[in-house]
C-alpha cells in the first residue's frame, strides 16, 4: 500500500498541473515583477512566481494563475532567491533550543538548519540527540541532524558522557530528521590515528559504510590534511565528503581538487571564508562544491548581524559574483546533502524563498517558508511554540564538589616551567607555549603579567573522576574565575582563573545550577548562566534572553575578570577541542593533538 504522505504529494502535484494547464485551479500566491535569482544559470531577470500550497508552481508569465482567491505580491525591484541553507552547525553553541535558534534565524533568509548535535551527543548520547532530532521535527523551517559516528573523538585521550561507535548507527541512522553522519572527527589526525589507534578507523569505516548504504550522507573532517592522509580521510569517509575546517588557501585548492565539497566557515569565532575563499577569487576554480557554513553562532550575533545572508554579504565583500555567493547558500549545499526539494527556484521545488531588497549588502525584506509567508520586516509572523525538553536530558553534571587543593598544579621549588596552551582568536586552532611561573606552597601560581593562567578540564559525569591539568595563555584575565559545562566536543567543566580558591567556587557553582555558566571574583559569585539541557542549553529563555544575558556575562567578564577576548565563553569551550592542533585540555591533561599524546602541565 502506498505511503499515505505519497499519495497526498501526488495530488499536490496533480493540482499544480491543473493550476499551469486547466482553468479551474489557481495559484495561492502570486509574486509580481520579481528579480529572479538563478542559481542554475547563475543569471538574474524579471518574472514572476507563482506559488500553490508548499510548492513552487511556476517561474513565468501569471496572468492565468491569478484566480479570486490568489494573494498578489508586488515586488517590483526585489530580487527573490533560494531560502538559504546552513549546512554546518551546532545549536548548543547557541546555548538555545532549536526552537529558539529557529526564531532568530528565520527574519534573515535561512529556512534550512543541518545541525550536528555531537555536543550533546558526547553528553547525553543517543538519548540527547534523539531529543533534539524530535524538537527539529515540530519547527516551521527545514532542519536535519548529521550524528557522530564516534564518541569520543580521541577515546585513548578524553572522557565524555556516553561513548558512541558503529554499533549504534544503525539505530541513529533511521531515527526522523536525521540524514547522515556528521563531521569525522575521530580521523582528522589522519596519520596518527593510523599508528596509535587504527581500530578506530575500522569502526569508522563500518559507520559510513552503513550510512552510505542507506543514501545518507558522511561529513568530514580534514584540518591541515592533504595528499595521502587527506586521501585516506576521503575513503573513510566512503567517497565523497565536506571540510568545515579548512583555514588556508591551499587547503582550500588541494580539497577543492580532491571533490570535497569545502564548507568554508564564518562564525562567530571561527572566521576562515575569506582565506578559503581565495581559491575561487584568485585561482578561478569552479565553486559548485564550495559552501558557506558558520559551525558555531552565537544569539546576540543572529540578532544584531543575522545569520547565512550575513555570511552571504561577507562573501561578496571578497569579490564573488552576488548569484555564485548565493550558490553557495542554496543549490551547492542543496546537491551535497541530496535535499532534491530545495535550493532553487524552480516548478515543484518547495517555496522556500528569501525576498531582498539590497542584494550587495543580503537585506532580507520577507521570508516564505513552504509557501507562508514566515517573516518580514525582521519580525516572525508565524508561530514557533517554546520547546521544553524532557528531564532525561538534564542533570548532566555529576562530578564531586571541588576544594582548591583538588585543582592545585603541584611543583616544586619556587619556580617551575610548565606547558602553556596559546588561544588564538577566531581560531579553533591553538599554539604550544611554555612559561616560568611562581610556586607557592608546593603550588604553580598564575602570572597576570605574563597573562599565563592555570586552566583545569574536570570530567563531569561521574564516570572516572579525571582532572586533567595545565596553563593558558591569551584571555588577558587579570582576577577571579570563571567556568563552563561547554568544552567541544565531550564538554567535561572547564574552569580558568587566577587562584585555586576562586575556580574551586566557579566549577562547584556550575555544578549546583545543574551546568552552565559561573564568573567569580574575590570567592563570590557574580555572575551565571543555567544551562540544564546537557549542561549546554537552556529551554527557559528565549534567544533575546539569552543574547542579553551572554552580554552581560562578557560585560562581567571584561569589566570584573579584566578578560580581554571577545566571545569569551566559545574560546573557552574551544581549548577542550582535541581534535585541533596544536595544543587542547581534556580530563586527562594538555593533549599535544600532532603527536597524539597527553603532556605534564609542569615540563620535568
Amino acid at each position: 500500500m502506498m505511503d499515505p504522505k505519497l499519495i497526498k504529494q501526488a495530488m499536490e502535484y496533480r493540482q499544480m498541473i491543473d493550476a499551469l494547464m486547466g482553468d479551474f485551479e489557481f495559484a495561492d500566491v502570486v509574486l509580481l515583477n520579481g528579480n529572479i535569482v538563478n542559481v542554475i544559470t547563475r543569471e538574474i531577470y524579471k518574472s514572476d512566481l507563482a506559488i500553490k500550497g508548499k510548492y513552487i508552481l511556476g517561474v513565468c508569465d501569471s496572468d492565468k494563475l491569478i484566480g479570486p482567491k490568489t494573494l498578489v505580491i508586488d515586488v517590483t525591484g526585489r530580487y527573490l532567491a533560494p531560502g538559504f541553507i546552513d549546512s554546518h552547525m551546532h545549536f548548543e553553541s547557541s546555548m538555545l533550543t532549536i526552537s529558539e535558534f529557529s526564531r532568530l534565524s528565520i527574519p534573515s533568509g535561512t529556512t534550512t538548519l543541518v545541525a550536528d548535535p555531537h555536543e550533546i551527543g558526547n553528553a547525553l548520547g543517543g538519548v540527547g540527540m534523539k531529543a533534539m532530532a524530535d524538537e527539529a521535527g515540530v519547527v516551521p523551517n527545514h532542519v536535519s541532524l548529521v550524528v557522530p559516528a564516534l564518541v569520543p573523538d580521541c577515546p585513548s585521550l578524553e572522557t565524555a558522557g556516553v561513548d558512541i561507535s558503529s554499533k549504534d548507527m544503525v539505530d541513529l541512522l533511521n531515527y526522523p530528521n536525521i540524514i547522515g553522519v556528521g563531521e569525522l572527527q575521530g580521523f582528522s589526525n589522519a596519520q596518527h590515528v593510523y599508528n596509535n589507534t587504527p581500530d578506530i578507523i575500522t569502526d569508522l569505516v563500518a559507520s559510513t559504510t552503513y550510512a552510505r548504504s542507506i543514501g545518507k550522507v558522511v561529513d568530514g573532517n580534514a584540518p591541515e590534511l592533504f595528499g595521502r592522509e587527506l586521501a585516506a580521510h576521503i575513503i573513510a569517509a566512503g567517497g565523497t565528503c565536506s571540510c568545515h575546517e579548512t583555514t588556508t588557501k591551499a587547503e582550500s585548492v588541494e580539497k577543492l581538487r580532491q571533490g570535497v565539497y569545502v564548507f568554508m566557515r564564518e562564525g562567530s569565532t571561527q572566521k576562515n571564508m575569506a582565506e578559503c575563499i581565495r581559491a575561487i577569487t584568485e585561482e578561478k576554480m569552479d565553486s559548485r562544491r564550495a559552501v558557506l557554513a558558520t559551525d558555531d553562532m552565537v544569539a546576540e550575533d543572529l540578532e544584531k548581524l543575522g545569520h547565512m545572508n550575513e555570511i552571504v554579504k561577507r562573501t561578496i565583500a571578497q569579490g564573488v559574483n552576488p548569484v555564485e555567493a548565493i550558490q553557495m547558500v542554496t543549490i551547492n549545499p542543496a546537491t551535497y546533502f541530496k535535499l532534491e526539494d530545495r535550493g532553487a527556484l524552480l516548478p515543484g521545488k518547495l517555496a522556500d524563498i528569501a525576498v531582498i531588497s539590497d542584494l550587495q549588502n543580503m537585506v532580507v525584506d520577507a521570508v516564505f517558508i513552504d509557501g507562508k509567508l514566515a517573516a518580514a520586516n525582521g519580525e516572525m509572523l508565524i508561530d514557533i511554540p517554546k520547546y521544553t525538553y524532557p528531564d532525561t536530558v538534564k542533570n548532566s553534571v555529576k562530578f564531586k564538589t571541588m576544594s582548591a587543593a583538588d585543582l592545585e598544579i603541584k611543583a616544586e621549588g619556587s619556580k617551575a616551567k610548565v606547558n602553556v596552551i596559546g588561544l588564538i582568536p577566531d581560531q579553533n586552532l591553538s599554539d604550544a607555549l611554555e612559561a616560568e611561573l611562581p610556586v607557592k606552597n608546593g603550588a604553580v601560581q598564575a602570572d597576570t603579567k605574563q597573562d599565563v593562567v592555570p586552566l583545569i578540564c574536570i570530567e563531569r559525569y561521574g564516570r572516572n573522576g579525571n582532572i586533567g591539568k595545565g596553563f593558558v595563555k591569551g584571555f588577558g584575565i587579570e582576577n577571579g574565575a570563571m567556568a563552563e559545562s561547554i568544552a567541544h566536543d565531550t564538554h567535561n567543566l572547564l574552569v580558568m582563573g587566577t587562584n585555586y580558591n576562586d575556580m574551586a567556587i566557579a566549577a562547584n557553582r556550575v555544578k549546583e545550577i545543574g551546568g552552565g555558566i559561573a564568573l567569580v571574583s574575590n570567592g563570590r559569585v557574580i555572575d551565571e548562566l543555567r544551562l540544564p539541557v546537557g549542561g549546554l542549553i537552556t529551554d527557559e529563555l528565549t534567544g533575546h534572553e539569552v543574547s542579553d544575558k551572554i552580554r552581560e556575562l562578557e560585560d562581567n567578564a571584561r569589566t570584573k575578570l579584566g578578560c580581554k577576548v571577545h566571545a569569551p565563553f566559545m574560546h573557552l569551550s574551544f581549548l577542550g577541542l582535541s581534535t585541533s592542533p596544536k595544543w587542547k585540555i581534556t580530563d586527562m591533561g594538555i593533549v599535544d593533538v600532532e603527536n597524539f599524546k597527553v603532556l605534564s602541565a609542569v615540563q620535568e
